[in-house]
């Protein structure tokens, strides 16, 4: 087991539908819940945090959604404009997962993206 807690972020539905609504000219079937949730980002936070998720989501929230939103689009400019705490919690649900085990037993390196 490792020091972390893991978040996992749902879409609901209201993100669902702006993923599907922001670019009009796309004829594609339109995105289901199953798969936009099928594979999701994992964030890891320190485990003296698990007790108090929702004020780090109260800190934090804004850093989340840009990264969910980023995901799915990259135009800025085709973003909600009032990226609010309410709003954050109208289109994610946030689970909090409190046992993380390494099973590779190498060091954890971080990504140059």
């Amino acid at each position: 087991m490792i020091n972390r807690s893991a978040l996992l972020v749902r879409l609901k539905q209201p993100f669902i539908d702006w993923i599907n609504e922001t670019d009009p000219s796309d004829t594609r079937v339109k995105l289901t819940a199953e798969e936009a949730n099928e594979d999701r980002t994992v964030y890891l936070i320190d485990e003296d945090e698990t007790e108090f998720v929702d004020k780090w989501l109260d800190l934090n929230f804004r850093q989340v959604f840009e990264c969910e939103l980023e995901d799915w689009v990259v135009d800025t400019e085709l973003w909600p404009h009032d990226l609010t705490r309410e709003l954050f919690d109208e289109w994610c649900l946030v689970e909090c997962h409190t046992v993380v085990v390494d099973t590779v037993g190498s060091p954890i390196v971080e990504d140059d993206m």
